[in-house]
């Protein structure tokens, strides 16, 4: 099998832009993404399966004595599914995980197409990501930013069926550094 074949069988996920600023008294963080999804992945949603997306963004102060401290952290989690008595895309967003159980927490959206409901996702905007009190002037700080498919929110079986396909495998992961602008 050719290595181009592979790569468009594989769900993609990259970084496209990362970039904190500081707003009134807290941190706030812009994530753009390219995230495209493998055909066995838009298959599974379409076949009613909810598949689940985590972000997360920690504000990690540097010491040389210990590891490195946590001074802010911030979790997003999204669940995407197909309606198919509706025939539309709905997309829950929420601060904490979203269980099978309840979707109380979250903010639900209906969408026509998945591109649609796929641009919501690619987007981070506004996201607060530490206090300006816990973030420290002459202290070196980064930024770890993970975005991935929760693959553990699946059914049992899909789960283990998934586990080991790279049609299911999408992350990505950076770290950018806080410079003076960021802090002051």
């Amino acid at each position: 099998m050719a290595a181009s074949s592979v790569w468009a069988q594989s769900s993609v996920a990259e970084l496209t832009e990362l970039r904190a600023e500081r707003r009134d008294a807290a941190l706030y963080l812009t994530a753009q993404l390219k995230l495209e999804l493998s055909p066995a992945v838009e298959d599974a949603l379409i076949k009613g399966l909810a598949v689940h997306f985590v972000a997360e963004a920690d504000v990690m102060r540097e010491r040389w004595y210990w590891s490195d401290r946590k001074v802010g952290t911030a979790s997003r989690y999204y669940r995407l599914a197909f309606q198919p008595l509706t025939r539309r895309w709905r997309l829950n967003v929420s601060n904490e995980p979203i269980s099978g159980a309840g979707l109380a927490g979250s903010i639900s959206q209906s969408f026509e197409n998945l591109p649609d409901a796929l641009a919501v996702i690619r987007r981070q905007t506004g996201w607060k990501v530490a206090e300006m009190a816990d973030v420290s002037l002459d202290a070196r700080q980064y930024i770890s930013y993970r975005f991935w498919l929760d693959i553990s929110q699946l059914p049992r079986p899909f789960q283990i069926a998934a586990g080991n396909q790279a049609e299911w495998t999408l992350s990505v992961a950076k770290q950018i550094r806080m410079n003076a602008d960021m802090v002051r």
